[in-house]
């Protein structure tokens, strides 16, 4: 009986990866993913760009907790781009974005590597670094939309 339930959980152990391998059930959902993504991060760096423009009081606090969202935020939407199916599924992106999958990704690991610079900036909790480290996310981000989102 051990030994059945300990092959058991070996294979459900081996199998996990497979079934990780597909979360997305098909390029809709893919899109549908993405998207929400996207809106989140929107929603969190509008928090901060809008302490930073001093429109709402700055709070260092929930600097550090947006930054945290972004930093793990941008690593997500990018392996949507790849999924079977995603490219028929429509979305808001130009046609350009398909023949350029390699750029899309390396701006993806500049986009989470700019988070991660960020959240060290929160962290630290000076103004100046957390707007220099900001700018710098919002401009990679900027540019990523300018060449592949449609409008």
């Amino acid at each position: 009986m051990k030994k059945a339930l300990i092959s058991s959980l070996l294979c459900l152990s081996f199998a996990l990866p497979v079934v990780a391998a597909t979360a997305f059930t098909d390029g809709k959902d893919a899109v549908s993913y993405r998207q929400a993504n996207f809106q989140m991060i929107r929603h969190n760096m509008g928090d901060i760009q809008d302490m930073i423009r001093g429109n709402v009081a700055f709070d260092v606090e929930r600097v550090k907790r947006r930054a945290e969202a972004l930093a793990l935020l941008s690593r997500l939407p990018w392996e949507t781009f790849t999924v079977p199916g995603t490219q028929a599924a429509g979305g808001e992106v130009k046609p350009a974005i398909w023949d350029n999958l390699v750029d899309v990704q390396e701006r993806g690991e500049k986009l989470a590597a700019d988070a991660a610079a960020l959240l060290v900036a929160a962290k630290a909790g000076e103004q100046a670094a957390i707007r220099k480290a900001f700018s710098d996310y919002a401009r990679n981000c900027k540019a990523c939309h300018d060449k592949y989102k449609a409008d």
